[in-house]
């Protein structure tokens, strides 16, 4: 596809400096050019995305501290590693209202999913070597829920969701305008078929949704999707704001649209609110017996957390051992903080489960440590965006893209361990590349080399910056933006960290 006359001088003005910057001259220095040395070289039209709005509320506030309101023992659980305690566990979240129930430490044998549909409600043990819950059975046995897969072959849909703590909520919505305007990707201001109603402050949501053509999807890939044949439905994004200013009918968001807004793709305001927020679970293990895995798609639903429909919630200093799968993190603005993931399980050619975490929506993780092995450790999938994965390792990490489009996510600080499979993907056949537009992937070490993955797993317009290599930098041939800055010597070490810092201070 051809640039249009608009493109035609940024790109020749790309092109003009690259071509004066050598390879060699751009490992002399710590610093990315995308970057420079505190924000200076970045503008929200860049093609690095600003992941400064991940996690809690945008990152703006430290995790809370509830006070303890309840506590299981009070409604009999006994923590002795014996007697089954779910009922004491479900009555004690039926009867608590707000704040945080406590798990005093023991081992509390657990044979039933522990629904959280509350927010402002915690549940909080004594730390992740004191309080464990000892999963006894499957999510299959307690609450059959057979599927397929996309090649249709029968399949526990445990295999790919839900979990013994369960935060589950529903997100609430109405419209609030049609947007009238246009803007280029980065854009904060926009004209409304009508203001009424808008409130300074309020959150609210800007979402579009795709046009027969596709266009809106080959936009989410950079111009080069792949082979999308089986992406049938439209598809539709959203991204969760703030309103800063009103002035008859246009308003200011207070953060950078992560893509074009065009009227093929009916763009428009809603509200946005989820019916579980402020709740989180804490200082706490949850373990599953050491069965030997059966390998893939075989999984019944040993499965530690779900989050589904909530929002500002949180998971802190919790250690999951011999699961299936870890985490499934779907929700908006949430952080996961202090994850270890382990076990001793019999592994199926080299894995010993599904999914370790799969993310959600602007969420973080940070400070994790998974040494299980998964067919995919860490993924994104499904529209997901605006995600930042931090300061964590693993045995041998693998950063899968599960394809329809996950973009603008970010890999910081990360130890991948040998490194051998951290482009190794999952997905479908003709759900689109593995990853859409402008992952980023920064500060990435490895016991062996890196290179640029292969062309099947996502478009040029990713950025890697600062890996363990010996490839010389490239960021001119093809649009690739490939830095080849040794990873401990990359500055600042944590991108995200840096774009908050640097947001906030401008505020």
């Amino acid at each position: 596809m051809l640039p249009s006359r608009t493109q035609l001088p940024a790109i020749v003005l790309l092109f003009t400096i690259n071509s004066l910057i050598s390879p060699a001259a751009a490992q002399d220095t710590p610093h990315s050019q995308l970057w420079g040395t505190a924000g200076e070289a970045w503008s929200p039209a860049s093609r690095l995305p600003d992941f400064s709005y991940a996690g809690y509320h945008f990152g703006e506030v430290p995790l809370p501290v509830y006070p303890v309101t309840a506590n299981v023992k009070d409604f009999g659980a006994q923590g002795d590693g014996q007697t089954d305690d779910t009922e004491a566990f479900k009555q004690a979240i039926a009867q608590t209202e707000q704040g945080a129930i406590l798990i005093p430490a023991g081992h509390y044998v657990i044979s039933d999913i522990l629904w959280l549909k509350k927010p402002n409600l915690v549940l909080r043990g004594e730390g992740s070597n004191a309080t464990v819950l000892q999963i006894t059975t499957e999510l299959e046995d307690v609450r059959p829920n057979m599927g397929a897969t996309t090649s249709g072959k029968a399949t526990s849909n445990y295999s790919w969701s839900g979990g013994f703590l369960w935060l589950k909520g529903q997100e609430k919505s109405k419209p609030l305008s049609a947007i009238v305007s246009e803007s280029a990707r980065g854009g904060r201001q926009f004209v409304l078929e009508s203001a009424a109603g808008i409130e300074l402050g309020q959150r609210v949501a800007l979402r579009m949704t795709d046009d027969a053509q596709k266009t809106l999807l080959s936009h989410l890939y950079s111009e080069d999707s792949g082979d999308t044949d089986e992406i049938t439905r439209p598809v539709s994004v959203d991204m969760i704001c703030r309103v800063v200013a009103v002035e008859a009918n246009r308003i200011t968001l207070d953060r950078p649209a992560r893509w074009d807004v065009r009227q093929a793709w009916k763009p428009r305001l809603t509200t946005s609110q989820a019916s579980v927020t402020e709740s989180g679970i804490e200082s706490l293990a949850i373990s599953f017996p050491a069965k030997p895995y059966n390998g893939h798609f075989s999984e019944l639903g040993m499965n530690a957390i779900a989050m589904n429909g909530v929002s500002d919630c949180w998971i802190r200093d919790v250690r999951i051992s011999n699961c299936d799968s870890g985490v499934f993190f779907s929700g908006q603005h949430c952080t996961m903080d202090g994850l270890r993931i382990d076990g001793t399980r019999q592994p199926m050619n080299g894995d010993t489960g599904h999914h370790g975490v799969t993310m959600g929506q602007d969420c973080l993780l940070e400070n994790f440590d998974i040494q299980a092995k998964f067919i995919h450790d860490i993924t994104m999938t499904n529209l997901m965006a605006g995600n930042v994965v931090k300061n964590g390792k693993g045995s041998n990490l693998s950063f899968d893209h599960h394809k329809r489009a996950p973009y603008e996510n970010l890999f910081s600080n990360i130890d991948v361990g040998s490194g051998s499979q951290v482009w190794r993907c999952g997905g479908g056949a003709q759900l689109g590349k593995h990853s859409g537009a402008r992952e980023t992937f920064w500060g990435i070490r490895a016991e062996q080399e890196l290179e640029w993955p292969p062309a099947k797993f996502g478009p040029n317009s990713m950025n890697i910056i600062g890996v363990t290599t010996s490839s010389p930098t490239n960021i001119s041939q093809d649009r690739k933006w490939f830095e080849a800055i040794p990873p401990e010597q990359l500055r600042p070490v944590d991108l995200h960290a840096a774009q908050l810092e640097k947001r906030l201070k401008e505020l």
